[in-house]
Protein backbone atom coordinates (compact mmCIF):
# COMPACT_ATOMS: atom_id res chain seq x y z
CA UNK A 1 0.00 0.00 0.00
CA UNK A 2 1.52 3.54 -0.61
CA UNK A 3 0.31 6.18 1.24
CA UNK A 4 1.27 10.21 0.51
CA UNK A 5 0.04 14.00 0.70
CA UNK A 6 -1.49 15.45 -1.57
CA UNK A 7 -2.51 19.55 -1.73
CA UNK A 8 -5.85 20.21 -2.52
CA UNK A 9 -7.28 23.53 -4.29
CA UNK A 10 -10.50 24.75 -2.26
CA UNK A 11 -13.10 26.37 -4.80
CA UNK A 12 -11.83 29.66 -3.56
CA UNK A 13 -7.99 29.11 -3.87
CA UNK A 14 -7.41 28.14 -0.17
CA UNK A 15 -5.31 24.89 -0.60
CA UNK A 16 -4.57 22.39 2.54
CA UNK A 17 -3.57 18.92 2.45
CA UNK A 18 -4.88 15.37 2.78
CA UNK A 19 -4.18 11.93 3.34
CA UNK A 20 -4.27 9.55 0.51
CA UNK A 21 -3.55 5.41 0.56
CA UNK A 22 -3.52 3.55 -2.54
CA UNK A 23 -4.42 -0.10 -2.65
CA UNK A 24 -1.58 -2.69 -3.62
CA UNK A 25 -2.89 -2.75 -6.99
CA UNK A 26 -2.37 0.84 -7.74
CA UNK A 27 -6.37 2.20 -8.83
CA UNK A 28 -9.50 1.72 -7.65
CA UNK A 29 -12.92 3.53 -6.86
CA UNK A 30 -12.03 6.98 -4.72
CA UNK A 31 -13.42 7.41 -1.19
CA UNK A 32 -13.09 11.07 0.49
CA UNK A 33 -12.88 10.04 4.29
CA UNK A 34 -14.09 12.73 6.66
CA UNK A 35 -12.62 13.66 9.88
CA UNK A 36 -14.32 13.73 13.18
CA UNK A 37 -13.87 16.42 15.65
CA UNK A 38 -10.37 15.07 16.60
CA UNK A 39 -8.96 16.27 13.12
CA UNK A 40 -6.93 14.09 10.87
CA UNK A 41 -6.08 11.29 13.55
CA UNK A 42 -3.89 8.45 13.29
CA UNK A 43 -7.46 6.74 13.52
CA UNK A 44 -9.01 8.43 10.30
CA UNK A 45 -5.67 7.45 8.37
CA UNK A 46 -6.38 4.06 9.54
CA UNK A 47 -10.04 4.09 7.83
CA UNK A 48 -7.97 5.46 4.57
CA UNK A 49 -5.91 2.32 5.24
CA UNK A 50 -8.80 0.21 5.47
CA UNK A 51 -10.27 1.44 2.73
CA UNK A 52 -7.05 0.61 0.98
CA UNK A 53 -6.79 -3.14 1.34
CA UNK A 54 -10.16 -3.11 0.21
CA UNK A 55 -9.08 -1.70 -3.44
CA UNK A 56 -10.21 1.97 -2.54
CA UNK A 57 -7.81 5.23 -3.77
CA UNK A 58 -9.10 6.72 -0.32
CA UNK A 59 -8.33 10.39 0.76
CA UNK A 60 -9.09 12.29 4.15
CA UNK A 61 -8.63 15.95 3.68
CA UNK A 62 -7.28 18.22 6.35
CA UNK A 63 -10.62 20.38 6.98
CA UNK A 64 -9.06 22.25 10.03
CA UNK A 65 -6.78 23.97 7.88
CA UNK A 66 -8.82 27.03 7.91
CA UNK A 67 -8.62 27.61 10.97
CA UNK A 68 -5.54 25.69 12.71
CA UNK A 69 -3.78 24.15 10.08
CA UNK A 70 -1.77 20.65 11.72
CA UNK A 71 -4.74 20.66 14.29
CA UNK A 72 -4.83 17.01 15.22
CA UNK A 73 -5.81 15.95 19.08
CA UNK A 74 -4.90 12.41 19.97
CA UNK A 75 -8.31 11.03 20.80
CA UNK A 76 -6.98 8.70 23.81
CA UNK A 77 -6.44 11.28 25.95
CA UNK A 78 -10.03 12.08 27.38
CA UNK A 79 -9.28 15.38 27.95
CA UNK A 80 -8.63 16.46 24.45
CA UNK A 81 -12.89 15.95 23.87
CA UNK A 82 -13.86 19.26 25.17
CA UNK A 83 -10.49 20.71 22.92
CA UNK A 84 -12.23 18.73 19.84
CA UNK A 85 -15.22 20.12 20.53
CA UNK A 86 -13.75 23.65 21.03
CA UNK A 87 -12.27 23.26 17.44
CA UNK A 88 -15.52 22.16 16.40
CA UNK A 89 -17.74 25.05 17.34
CA UNK A 90 -14.98 27.18 15.07
CA UNK A 91 -15.27 25.28 12.41
CA UNK A 92 -17.18 26.99 9.38
CA UNK A 93 -19.41 23.92 8.97
CA UNK A 94 -20.74 24.74 5.39
CA UNK A 95 -17.07 26.03 3.78
CA UNK A 96 -16.02 22.53 5.31
CA UNK A 97 -18.48 20.45 3.49
CA UNK A 98 -17.14 22.96 -0.04
CA UNK A 99 -13.74 22.10 0.94
CA UNK A 100 -14.79 17.81 1.54
CA UNK A 101 -16.60 18.71 -2.45
CA UNK A 102 -13.06 19.53 -3.47
CA UNK A 103 -11.28 16.83 -2.09
CA UNK A 104 -14.02 14.89 -4.11
CA UNK A 105 -13.22 16.70 -7.02
CA UNK A 106 -9.26 16.10 -7.03
CA UNK A 107 -9.87 12.81 -6.12
CA UNK A 108 -11.39 12.29 -9.72
CA UNK A 109 -8.41 13.52 -10.72
CA UNK A 110 -6.33 11.32 -9.79
CA UNK A 111 -4.56 8.95 -12.04
CA UNK A 112 -4.90 6.08 -9.55
CA UNK A 113 -8.85 6.68 -9.59
CA UNK A 114 -9.31 7.54 -13.13
CA UNK A 115 -12.81 6.12 -14.68
CA UNK A 116 -13.36 4.86 -11.94
CA UNK A 117 -16.38 6.04 -9.82
CA UNK A 118 -16.10 8.28 -6.00
CA UNK A 119 -17.93 7.98 -3.07
CA UNK A 120 -17.62 9.67 0.38
CA UNK A 121 -17.64 8.63 3.96
CA UNK A 122 -17.54 10.54 6.92
CA UNK A 123 -17.33 9.99 11.19
CA UNK A 124 -18.90 11.87 13.94
CA UNK A 125 -18.84 15.64 12.44
CA UNK A 126 -17.23 14.31 8.89
CA UNK A 127 -20.79 11.76 8.89
CA UNK A 128 -22.36 15.30 8.65
CA UNK A 129 -20.56 16.32 6.00
CA UNK A 130 -20.40 13.19 4.24
CA UNK A 131 -24.13 13.30 3.97
CA UNK A 132 -23.81 17.31 2.43
CA UNK A 133 -21.43 16.31 0.14
CA UNK A 134 -23.91 14.17 -1.28
CA UNK A 135 -26.78 16.87 -1.01
CA UNK A 136 -24.17 19.47 -2.73
CA UNK A 137 -22.45 17.02 -5.34
CA UNK A 138 -22.70 13.95 -7.46
CA UNK A 139 -20.74 11.11 -5.74
CA UNK A 140 -21.69 7.50 -6.75
CA UNK A 141 -22.01 6.57 -2.96
CA UNK A 142 -22.54 7.96 0.56
CA UNK A 143 -21.84 5.97 3.97
CA UNK A 144 -22.42 8.04 7.00
CA UNK A 145 -21.78 7.03 10.35
CA UNK A 146 -23.67 8.90 13.29
CA UNK A 147 -23.87 12.37 11.73
CA UNK A 148 -25.40 14.30 14.45
CA UNK A 149 -25.80 17.02 11.84
CA UNK A 150 -27.75 15.54 9.70
CA UNK A 151 -31.08 15.83 11.23
CA UNK A 152 -31.21 19.55 10.95
CA UNK A 153 -29.90 19.57 7.45
CA UNK A 154 -33.11 17.18 5.85
CA UNK A 155 -34.53 19.96 4.04
CA UNK A 156 -31.23 18.77 1.60
CA UNK A 157 -32.92 14.75 1.53
CA UNK A 158 -34.45 15.79 -1.65
CA UNK A 159 -30.63 16.49 -3.65
CA UNK A 160 -29.13 12.95 -2.18
CA UNK A 161 -29.31 11.41 -5.68
CA UNK A 162 -26.64 8.52 -4.54
CA UNK A 163 -26.89 5.40 -2.68
CA UNK A 164 -26.67 6.30 0.86
CA UNK A 165 -25.83 4.02 4.60
CA UNK A 166 -26.61 5.63 7.87
CA UNK A 167 -25.08 4.16 11.08
CA UNK A 168 -26.31 4.94 14.05
CA UNK A 169 -25.93 4.07 18.29
CA UNK A 170 -28.76 3.22 19.97
CA UNK A 171 -27.56 5.12 23.14
CA UNK A 172 -25.82 7.82 20.90
CA UNK A 173 -26.59 11.02 23.52
CA UNK A 174 -26.11 13.64 21.01
CA UNK A 175 -28.61 12.20 18.39
CA UNK A 176 -32.42 11.43 19.71
CA UNK A 177 -34.53 8.45 18.61
CA UNK A 178 -36.92 11.05 16.90
CA UNK A 179 -33.88 12.60 15.00
CA UNK A 180 -33.01 8.83 13.69
CA UNK A 181 -37.11 8.48 12.54
CA UNK A 182 -36.89 11.51 10.65
CA UNK A 183 -33.87 10.84 9.19
CA UNK A 184 -35.45 7.28 8.17
CA UNK A 185 -38.34 8.72 7.03
CA UNK A 186 -36.73 10.84 4.32
CA UNK A 187 -35.19 8.44 2.60
CA UNK A 188 -38.05 5.89 2.73
CA UNK A 189 -38.44 4.50 -0.89
CA UNK A 190 -35.15 5.57 -1.70
CA UNK A 191 -31.50 3.61 -2.21
CA UNK A 192 -30.86 3.95 1.52
CA UNK A 193 -30.03 1.80 3.94
CA UNK A 194 -29.91 2.12 8.15
CA UNK A 195 -28.51 0.12 10.83
CA UNK A 196 -29.07 0.91 14.52
CA UNK A 197 -26.63 -0.75 16.97
CA UNK A 198 -27.68 -2.14 19.88
CA UNK A 199 -24.90 -0.94 23.43
CA UNK A 200 -23.19 1.73 21.15
CA UNK A 201 -23.33 5.37 21.85
CA UNK A 202 -21.04 7.92 19.55
CA UNK A 203 -18.12 7.25 17.94
CA UNK A 204 -18.19 3.57 18.79
CA UNK A 205 -16.25 2.88 15.43
CA UNK A 206 -13.09 5.08 17.33
CA UNK A 207 -11.28 2.24 18.58
CA UNK A 208 -8.11 4.47 19.66
CA UNK A 209 -11.22 6.15 22.05
CA UNK A 210 -11.46 4.06 25.46
CA UNK A 211 -14.38 6.44 26.22
CA UNK A 212 -16.52 5.92 23.03
CA UNK A 213 -15.08 2.93 21.11
CA UNK A 214 -17.81 -0.36 21.29
CA UNK A 215 -15.70 -3.32 19.07
CA UNK A 216 -18.62 -5.57 18.48
CA UNK A 217 -20.65 -2.81 17.08
CA UNK A 218 -17.76 -1.50 15.03
CA UNK A 219 -17.22 -4.66 13.95
CA UNK A 220 -20.58 -5.35 12.62
CA UNK A 221 -20.91 -1.66 11.31
CA UNK A 222 -17.80 -2.42 9.15
CA UNK A 223 -19.08 -5.68 8.13
CA UNK A 224 -22.13 -4.15 6.42
CA UNK A 225 -20.19 -1.10 4.96
CA UNK A 226 -18.37 -2.95 2.84
CA UNK A 227 -20.72 -5.33 1.91
CA UNK A 228 -22.60 -1.79 0.78
CA UNK A 229 -19.54 -0.77 -0.60
CA UNK A 230 -19.11 -4.17 -2.74
CA UNK A 231 -22.89 -3.29 -3.97
CA UNK A 232 -23.01 0.18 -4.82
CA UNK A 233 -19.21 0.97 -5.57
CA UNK A 234 -17.23 -2.64 -6.50
CA UNK A 235 -14.02 -2.51 -5.90
CA UNK A 236 -12.11 -4.82 -8.87
CA UNK A 237 -11.58 -7.85 -7.74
Amino acid sequence: METRVETITGHDGHTFSGFLAVPDSGSGPGMVVCQEIFGLTDYIRGVCERLARLGYVALAPELYSRIEPGLVLDERDPSNLQRAFQAMQRLDVPQAAHDSVAALEHLRRLPEVGPHGTGVIGFCLGGGLAFMVAAASDPSIAVCYYGSAIPGHLDHADSVTCPVLFHFGADDEYISAEQREAVERAFAGRVAEFHLHPGAGHAFDNHNSALFSRPEAAARAWEQTVAFLGRHLPAAG
